[in-house]
């Protein structure tokens, strides 16, 4: 039997935006259905092995859906209160460190370099993640690049 090959996506078409919000969903199938179903985004990439799908429109707009593990908490999964997440891509994250630590600013993780899987290829990050004063999960990151699958 030959394997069948799955479309994960590829990165947006219009590029990335520099703050993107990552709403944490009960179910991703149902959250699907809604947004690109009912208000018209369409999936740019997924990684349904997380239940995980990045979304666009045509306009440009960006979200992210993910649905945390039913066997653990997000508060588990990342040291976060289980509110939805804010994710800010900077230029460089040094000088951030730098600020948040003259402030002693807790930071949950990191910083860490990561990789992830962008539909066709992959993404490194390099990030932080920590709360705002009102509770809010930020992620905090610099592109370290990419690498084509």
């Amino acid at each position: 039997m030959a394997d069948i090959e799955i479309d994960y996506g590829k990165p947006p078409e219009r590029g990335w935006l520099p703050i993107v919000c990552e709403l944490y969903v009960k179910d991703i199938s149902r959250s699907l259905a809604f947004w690109c179903g009912a208000i018209g985004f369409e999936i740019a990439y997924q990684r349904p092995e997380e239940s995980f799908a990045y979304l666009e429109r045509s306009n440009g707009a960006q979200v992210m859906l993910y649905q945390s593990p039913s066997d653990q908490s997000l508060e588990e999964n990342s040291g976060l209160v289980p509110h939805s997440l804010l994710q800010i891509y900077v230029e460089d994250l040094s000088p951030v460190l730098v600020s948040l630590k003259k402030k002693n600013w807790p930071i949950q993780s990191g910083p860490k370099e990561v990789w992830r899987r962008w539909g066709d290829r992959l993404g490194g990050k390099r990030e932080i993640r920590l709360q705002d004063p009102d509770g809010h999960a930020l992620l905090i990151a610099e592109d370290i690049g990419e690498k084509v699958l």
